[in-house]
């Protein structure tokens, strides 16, 4: 332990030294005592298949200009090695320093002879899939932390596919990045002097309107007339969804729009809502508000990067109600599969692909038109790979749709991640569907719960920030492996460790106990957060019953923190 103390000090030491080109960084590194220091130095700022995700400050362990350029430079050394003419494409969101660390990456990429494609202005991260698989180049990097708190940012990583890179290519740039010293062995090019001399070039409109033309082409109405004049009150979050949502729905007919006002700008504070997820409710506070003012028929909310997308409706009091992101999926699966059916558009051994996590109701509701589930582990990435399989084998087509319970929806293979343009533009249509006919989303799942039976799915995180934190969680999921009979009375039919592999899925850290009465739950360690996340999923007669049976198993799965 002494030993490990001495190099964190050495290491801080070295980085009074050498950090500073960013007086941001330079001023933090004096104000830290011994407890900071010990956590911004500990470890690496973890590199994975997410990328890098982390607080913003100084530090090994923290997002700031050198960790960023490091990783670039480890991602450079490994396109290079993989490819004759390597090549970039680069977006970033509205984060605080998100355009900053854009700009150092492309400084390190040009440096590096790396031919660099960089959005000019804040954008989606579907963009960036988009963009990489439009322009054809090596990879594709996103300046985000998604949904976090603003004291967080990210640098995900695509490969030439559009897709997030597998865990094979994340433990080659990562074994690139471990060679590095973070200072001398880092190049460095100026972003304006590359503008200049043609190594960095900004992605063109062409590019933009692509991809709003291909989310346009996702719709399932196929010449079908709907009322398009539903009120909707909808929210970027602070975030980069504002223009590409709002053009998209304007340029299909989808006017009566309102904005809430203090989130509409791009602000990396997100002072109206300090964790700007919409799958929470203080970040839906704000919109339910402006949807009870303008009487809105439909609220919708994206998350800062805008691949996410929440919702609310009307209930028959006349209260905004929340759907979650298991109802929103299921209900899109369900209006995309009997559109394609009534019209003839369903092809040829149709696949729908859902996360482990996700609810099993929406496998019964695919079984039912006749499509195939491809279950995959947590995160939208393995639902990407699973499309580019299916176009690996000139079937691209057949994949109808994928989502995952924390609000993500993809229904077309134009990019590999979910996408909340898309999202938002197929609930707003599937709602005017609906709405034409007299009935609202709310019935529509009342009558899925009467044909398939009552669902419950809930998700419960606990943080675990730090040092000690992370050993704790290690902890935890071990005590998790010793053999439970039971939660919450429900007996444990099988235990599924994917920490093995299993079902040709890549080695995880998940736990899936499959329990009597056809419940489940899920534990595993969040990959972008200090969180450890518990996914229940209840079958019942009823809400009321299921509510009791989900609380007893939280109780139950709570003992084991101890």
């Amino acid at each position: 332990m002494r030993k490990i103390k001495m190099d964190i000090k050495k290491e801080y030491e070295r980085w009074l030294a050498n950090a500073t080109v960013d007086a941001d960084v330079a001023a933090e590194l004096k104000t830290l005592d011994d407890a900071k220091i010990e956590d911004a130095f500990y470890r690496d700022l973890a590199f994975g298949t997410g990328g890098l995700r982390g607080v913003i400050g100084a530090g090994t362990n923290r997002m700031n200009i050198y960790t960023v350029a490091k990783a670039s430079q480890g991602l450079a050394d490994y396109l290079k090695k993989n490819f004759a003419e390597p090549s970039v494409a680069i977006g970033y969101d509205s984060r605080i320093k998100s355009d900053v660390f854009a700009k150092v990456a492309a400084g390190v990429f040009a440096a590096n002879g790396v031919k660099v494609s960089i959005w000019p202005v804040l954008m989606p991260v579907p963009t960036v899939s988009f963009a990489t698989r439009y322009l054809h180049t090596s990879a594709g990097v996103m300046v985000t932390a998604s949904h976090n708190p603003s004291k967080y940012n990210g640098y995900k990583v695509y490969g030439a596919d559009g897709c997030q890179i597998t865990t094979e290519a994340a433990a080659e740039i990562l074994a690139e990045i471990e060679k590095l010293d973070i200072f001398a062995d880092v190049k460095y090019s100026d972003f304006e002097a590359g503008l200049a001399n043609g190594n960095v070039k900004y992605i063109p409109d062409e590019v933009y309107a692509a991809f709003v033309n291909e989310v346009k082409n996702q719709s399932v109405l196929f010449g079908e007339e709907v009322n398009k004049n539903v009120a909707i009150v909808y929210s970027p979050l602070n975030g980069t969804g504002l223009k590409p949502v709002t053009r998209t729905l304007k340029e299909m007919g989808y006017t009566n729009i309102t904005v809430v006002k203090a989130q509409e700008r791009p602000d990396g504070n997100f002072p109206t809502c300090p964790y700007p997820n919409p799958e929470i409710k203080e970040a839906m506070a704000l919109g339910m508000e402006y949807a009870k003012k303008c009487n809105a028929d439909l609220l919708l909310a994206t998350d800062p990067d805008c691949d996410r997308v929440g919702i609310a409706v009307k209930n028959k009091a006349g209260e905004y109600e929340l759907l979650t992101g298991n109802q929103t999926g299921m209900l899109l699966l369900d209006y995309i599969c009997n559109q394609r059916v009534k019209h003839g558009k369903m092809p040829a051994d149709p696949v729908m692909v859902k996360t482990i996590v996700t609810m099993d109701m929406g496998e019964q509701i695919a079984t039912h038109y006749g499509l195939r589930t491809i279950n995959v582990l947590t995160g939208f990435k393995f639902i990407g790979e699973q499309i580019g399989k299916l176009e690996k084998q000139g079937r691209a087509e057949s994949y109808v749709f994928g989502f995952e319970e924390s609000y993500g929806y993809l229904t077309g293979s134009y990019v590999r991640d979910k996408d909340g343009v898309d999202g938002a533009y197929m609930i707003c249509e599937m709602f005017s569907y609906y709405a034409t006919k007299g009935i609202s989303l709310l019935d529509k799942l009342d009558e899925l719960y009467k044909t398939y039976g009552y669902c419950l799915n809930t998700l419960h995180s606990y943080e675990f920030d730090g040092s000690a934190g992370f050993a704790k969680m290690q902890s935890i999921m071990q005590a998790f492996r010793g053999n439970i009979k039971a939660f919450g009375g429900k007996k444990v039919v099988k235990l599924l460790d994917y920490a093995y592999g299993l079902d040709g899925l890549p080695k995880s850290d998940v736990l899936k106990f499959l329990l009597e009465d056809n419940c489940s739950i899920v534990v595993r360690p969040s990959g972008t957060e200090p969180k450890l996340k518990i996914y229940i999923s209840v079958c019942a007669e009823n809400r009321e019953a299921a509510e009791k049976v989900e609380c007893e198993i939280v109780k139950d799965a709570e003992n084991w923190f101890a």
